[in-house]
């Protein structure tokens, strides 16, 4: 026991066994130089005894036993020495001392190899051998001194501490992702498995630019979800990055479908390279909500700080007022002219012209009741303050391109449809992002209402930069896809790029209720979030003590962040974090990771040589793009003309015709 009583006794003997250690050495020079002491008249009758008896032990026989039991008792002395501990001492200067010390307390016996042993040479003997002695005795007490047991000064960084088990079965089934990957464990790299087994729970892939989301994510969910039968939509943002993964995919895996899926462009840039399909396809919209949801979307899109205020009179009032315009197409005619062209077209009308077509549909009576009032009343400040943002957003989009592509039926949206699969790229263009994401998110917005049903083929949705297009209520499909069969998979930059763009609220709940999260490099307010949702796990501690007679090092472990804030912000291309989600019939015990994900780098450059570029769907020529463009133009005036035409021709529906000098 660590007593005061225990450490002063110990003290005691080991200064009696130096004592001893310099006895013997005294009487070593006593008996070897006995003629110089007995000159000097240091003997005497009783000393004389003594050194008989001593030397009957045997002790003396050997010249250098009396010097090694001197040595031994002094490094027996030595064992138990404390010094007061030096952290700038080294081993090297204890140890300098002992060699030399050694050195010159065995050589001096060299002198006596000379026969003429005088009083000198028994004085420089003394002298030499007592030198190394205390040279022996001055390394050992450094070498008490150095600091034995320090801390593991390798590992600077803490990476080897913050290392935990991960997954390294392979479970696969029929809907799951699977990315082999390596990572650390200790000092060992291990083999594992990012194993995303139920991918309806939703796939968030972060990282800032180059963090390598695409390459080594975002494409093994397109290939393997080809693969194993999915129907697919895919947001290409920077097109055709996404889309030649897509389409080479597909003519590589579409033999395994029960039905073959046909694959479908949507491309403003190349018109020889798209196909043309109408979002506002009337045969998908039921009812008014239907039109609501569409002119939500839009608007949001072509306003993205309306996201923030809805609810506001100036932001519901453009959304009921565009909503009137594509209900009422949609009614017309059993809806062959309901298209965004054409309601783009329509809003662009007069006033009084405008308000008398919309007065003869009554579904939308209640919507435009406020603008004919306003209209009526001579409030136009009010009436344009209403309708005039709608009218400004929605005229930026009034392009040929655009009309060309939004016009057309080569396709509809369900592209879960059991009977006619289908894989649908759509392609942004990151310099046209404010004008072509509104459209996209209208195709989007369509798309979603009809996959999101029962009874249909498993679908994938993926989403490559999903804040640069509005999707309302994303986390609405989130929650409720799953039953459903839709896997969802969002590319995110950060967190506060979906703030940005869908407001704090629907934001964090999109976060919030996604399963399945795969994180490159982020920084700031993302990592420190991801790093609390990744947990804590038990790490070792050590802390070193230093006083003047003792050092102690003490251990204990703590729970500390499995993946702290700093290392996702440091975070190399190809490195990830993340957690998965797993299923009541296949538990994972360990849902998070932090590993570098295995391409294939040969491989997949390969593949890539060999792709096939997408061939032109159609020849076509500016005259064409022309000429729909101002079919569409004559189309709404052939709407407005006939219209004119049955109300005037009768007397019981003259009431509904608004004047431009604000009569009734």
């Amino acid at each position: 026991m660590q007593t005061g009583e225990n450490d002063q006794a110990l003290r005691k003997i080991l200064d009696m066994t130096r004592l001893i250690s310099i006895l013997l050495l005294s009487i070593h020079f006593y008996y070897y130089g006995y003629l110089a002491f007995k000159n000097w008249q240091l003997v005497s009758p009783f000393s004389d005894r003594i050194l008989h008896n001593i030397n009957n032990t045997g002790i003396f026989h050997n010249f250098h036993r009396s010097k090694l039991f001197a040595l031994g008792f002094l490094a027996i002395s030595l064992l138990g020495a404390k010094g007061r501990k030096d952290e700038k001492l080294k081993y090297k200067m204890a140890l300098y001392y002992i060699l030399i010390g050694l050195l010159l307390y065995f050589i001096s016996c060299i002198l006596f190899l000379n026969f003429d042993q005088g009083e000198c040479l028994i004085i420089l003997y003394m002298i030499i051998t007592s030198t190394g002695y205390l040279m022996i005795l001055s390394g050992g007490t450094l070498l008490s001194r150095i600091i034995k047991r320090k801390l593991n000064n390798k590992d600077i960084f803490n990476k080897e501490n913050e290392t935990f088990p991960q997954e390294e079965r392979l479970i696969e089934n029929e809907y799951s992702v699977n990315l082999p990957a390596r990572y650390h464990l200790k000092d060992k790299v291990r083999n594992s498995w990012i194993n995303i087994i139920n991918p309806f729970r939703a796939l968030m892939v972060l990282g800032t630019p180059g963090s390598g989301k695409s390459y080594f994510v975002i494409r093994h969910v397109i290939t393997q979800h080809i693969k194993k039968g999915f129907s697919m939509f895919v947001y290409d943002f920077k097109f055709d990055d996404l889309t030649i993964i897509t389409y080479n995919t597909w003519l590589k895996y579409k033999h395994l479908y029960g039905v073959e899926p046909k694959f479908y462009i949507i491309n403003f840039d190349d018109l020889s390279r798209t196909h043309r399909c109408n979002p506002l396809d009337p045969n998908s919209m039921t009812d008014i909500t239907d039109a609501t949801e569409s002119a939500r979307t839009i608007l949001l899109g072509l306003n993205r700080e309306w996201i923030k205020k809805q609810g506001d009179f100036f932001v519901e009032s453009p959304i009921n007022f565009l909503t009137a315009i594509i209900w009422y197409l949609r009614k017309y005619n059993d809806g062959e002219f309901c298209t965004l062209p054409h309601v783009i077209e329509l809003m662009q009308m007069d006033y009084a012209g405008l308000f008398t077509l919309l007065r003869t549909e009554k579904e939308i009576e209640v919507l435009i009741n406020p603008f004919v009032s306003a209209y009526l009343e001579n409030v136009m400040d009010q009436l344009e303050g209403q309708v005039a943002s709608a009218k400004i957003s929605m005229a930026r989009l009034s392009s040929a391109q655009l009309y060309y592509v939004l016009s057309g039926n080569d396709f509809t949206l369900d592209i879960n449809n059991p009977l006619e699969p289908k894989i649908v790229c759509m392609g942004n263009n990151p310099q046209k992002i404010q004008t072509y994401g509104a459209v996209l998110s209208l195709y989007v917005s369509r798309l979603i209402k009809q996959v999101n049903q029962k009874e249909k083929l498993k679908s994938s949705l993926i989403f490559d930069e999903f804040p640069t297009i509005y999707l309302n209520n994303m986390d609405s499909l989130i929650a409720t896809a799953r039953s459903n069969k839709v896997a969802t998979c969002l590319g995110i930059q950060d967190f506060s790029q979906l703030r940005k763009d869908y407001g704090r609220e629907q934001a964090d709940v999109i976060l919030n209720i996604t399963g399945n999260i795969i994180s490159g490099q982020v920084t700031g307010d993302t990592a420190k979030q991801l790093s609390e949702r990744f947990g804590k796990i038990m790490q070792d501690r050590e802390s070193l003590s230093i006083n003047s007679t003792d050092t102690s090092i003490s251990r204990s472990k703590q729970l500390e962040s499995a993946v702290p804030a700093s290392k996702i912000s440091s975070l190399s291309s190809g490195e990830f974090v993340g957690i998965v989600a797993d299923n009541p019939d296949c538990k994972i015990e360990l849902k998070t990771f932090h590993s570098e994900i295995i391409n294939d780098h040969e491989l997949l450059k390969k593949e890539h040589d060999v792709y096939q570029e997408i061939a032109p769907i159609r020849k076509i020529d500016n005259a064409m793009v022309q000429r729909n463009y101002l079919q569409i133009k004559q189309d709404i005036q052939d709407i407005v003309h006939a219209e004119m035409e049955r109300l005037l021709s009768n007397p019981s529906l003259l009431h509904l015709i608004l004047k431009k000098d604000n009569s009734n």
